[in-house]
């Protein structure tokens, strides 16, 4: 076999063995903005992992959804550097604000602080005003 030849065999396999790799979290919780970080820079083939991305500030209401993936262009990274450099593309979507939802809030008080009437009273409430009005009420602990 002519050296040329070895050497594309070995080419198409090295590409063929970096796949796409998807990740996704999800929390259940009304999404709002997206964070995105197309190359975050993880070493040696994942085991020194990228730096976490601290989203305290840019999502306060907390996080919807986490992804996590390896494109093909990330993939082609990894081959092209026999794994040293192993970028990742992270987006995450912030929580959209309960103040931003639509419909009305009624506020118990922290959780486990408000005293068991006062919370069956709340959620009496936003029984009653929901089914009247046919939009949603939320109770905020």
């Amino acid at each position: 076999m002519r050296r040329s030849t070895k050497l594309g065999i070995v080419a198409c396999a090295a590409l063929a063995s970096a796949g796409c790799y998807h990740v996704t979290v999800e929390t259940g919780r009304t999404p709002g903005r997206i964070l995105e970080t197309r190359w975050a820079s993880g070493w040696i083939y994942g085991l020194v992992p990228p730096e976490t991305i601290n989203t305290a500030s840019d999502c306060p209401e907390g996080v919807a959804k986490v992804e996590t993936q390896l494109s093909f262009l990330n993939g082609a990274v990894i081959v092209l550097t026999f794994g040293i450099y192993t970028p990742w593309h992270v987006t995450v979507t912030c929580a959209k604000s309960i103040s931003a939802l639509p419909g009305q809030m009624i506020d118990v008080g922290e959780a486990g602080r408000a005293s068991p009437s006062a919370t069956i009273a709340a959620l009496d409430s936003a029984a009653r005003l929901s089914g009247a009005s046919g939009k949603p009420v939320y109770v905020r602990f």
